[in-house]
């Protein structure tokens, strides 16, 4: 584990397991990098390198003000690549961090970039509209802004149920829900709440046609947070060489939850060796 300076003079914190071909694993909202460690251990397992950071603001990272918005996120995954001077790349983003890497990939190409992952992600748009209908509508933003200035802490254990589909009898453990929570308290109050503002509206359908690697999109169509008709449905037509895979009964959490961790897991393997 380390840091890495970014442009603006502020520290990223990563965690590096394993050797081999690097895969890139970028978080979703309000996590850290822990949310990727049964993935990070997998690959590094089975002869990969599993590189994942903490997103300004969230976990060790620097705590700034401002600087909350995907042209800057993009630019710290580029500090990061390059600082550790990784190629070859397969980068990996959920939800949130399914923009950070299509921002990325718009701005900075795909020069060291093989693959791509969106897991749950919020690509090409959440905001609904005329043109996005599917969309999440823009009160339900404000709500959620409105949770996090009233009392977060309470907020991030309500929301834990919709992040996971947390269902009597169903799959999400009450671990999954206090690990979410844990994670959630270590983002700042100024980030959650920019970053509500950058996911819900930031625009991702140019970036998307700028992808030129294979691209798998994985997505639960029990999305509670990220409706899959709106973001990983659409994200799949707009790429060249994607690959949808939607898993039946998938919350938005699938990468933590039992069941699903394990099958995105062997998804995401045949997909490194492909």
């Amino acid at each position: 584990m380390g840091y890495v300076r970014t442009h603006d003079d502020e520290q990223i914190y990563y965690k590096d397991w394993g050797t081999g071909r690097p895969v890139v694993f970028i978080h979703g909202w309000p996590l850290n990098s822990d949310a990727w460690d049964d993935q990070m251990r997998h690959v590094a397992e089975n002869g990969f390198r599993g590189v994942a950071h903490d997103r300004r603001g969230h976990g060790r990272s620097s705590q700034p003000f401002d600087g909350y918005d995907f042209d800057t996120f993009a630019n710290d995954l580029s500090a990061l690549l390059e600082t550790l001077d990784l190629r070859d790349v397969t980068l990996v983003g959920h939800s949130m961090g399914g923009g950070e890497l299509a921002r990325y990939v718009g701005r900075h190409g795909t020069g060291r970039v093989r693959q791509a992952v969106l897991l749950s992600a919020i690509t090409p748009l959440m905001l609904q509209g005329p043109d996005n209908p599917e969309g999440v509508p823009a009160q339900a933003f404000e709500e959620i802004k409105k949770g996090l200035l009233s009392e977060r802490s309470q907020y991030w254990r309500d929301a834990s149920e919709a992040f996971f589909s947390a269902d009597p009898g169903g799959k999400a453990t009450q671990g999954n829900r206090d690990a979410f929570w844990f994670m959630a308290m270590h983002e700042n109050l100024q980030a959650g709440l920019k970053c509500v503002d950058a996911f819900a509206r930031t625009d991702f359908h140019d970036d998307l046609r700028r992808f030129d690697v294979p691209t798998l999109v994985v997505h639960g169509d029990d999305d509670r947070i990220v409706p899959l008709e709106a973001t990983g449905r659409k994200a799949a037509e707009l790429i060249s060489d994607a690959t949808l895979k939607v898993y039946e009964g998938g919350s938005h959490g699938i990468g933590m939850v039992p069941g699903d961790k394990e099958r995105f897991n062997s998804d995401l393997l045949e997909f490194l060796k492909s």
